[in-house]
């Protein structure tokens, strides 16, 4: 496929190389939209998938990255508590407006606007996570600590 090239993944890329870290991103054979595919594709548990979903503030508009262990549903009433504000799931073109990426592919940084941005403690409990890269056929793998000072992300509890 020759993803390397692909705006996206190269975006991902850049951001990860200024936050100082390289990572190999890989490029899969079959899709990895959901959490299990991702899962599947890697050969991995689906607890070490980070899920990234993008919520919007009712009031604000604001946009929220929530980082979620693959096989953890999140709690929509937490993350508006968390935001001090109501949210919703955000719709396909309030996602690429926002991040720059399509749903499914949308990796943990890069994005075309600041998010504030929430990490599901249950993947701190995984020796190495596995994010997507700008695509839904790239990911990359890092330690959950990485993931920390890549995003700045604040550490909650979302289910």
């Amino acid at each position: 496929m020759g993803l390397g090239s692909h705006s996206g993944v190269r975006r991902v890329r850049e951001a990860l190389e200024e936050r100082g870290f390289e990572p190999e991103i890989l490029e899969l054979e079959q899709t990895a939209r959901s959490a299990a595919e991702a899962a599947d594709a890697l050969g991995v548990r689906v607890e070490q998938i980070v899920k990234s979903l993008v919520f919007r503030g009712r009031r604000t508009g604001r946009p929220v990255l929530v980082l979620a262990g693959g096989s953890n549903r999140v709690d929509e009433n937490r993350v508006s508590h968390l935001l001090s504000e109501p949210v919703g799931m955000a719709d396909a073109a309030y996602v690429r407006e926002k991040t720059g990426f399509s749903i499914g592919g949308v990796p943990p940084v890069g994005h075309v606007e600041q998010l504030t941005t929430f990490v599901d403690q249950d993947l701190l409990l995984e020796s190495e996570v596995w994010a997507a890269a700008g695509h839904t056929h790239a990911v990359f793998g890092l330690k959950p600590a990485d993931l920390m000072r890549i995003t700045d992300g604040q550490v909650v509890a979302l289910k």
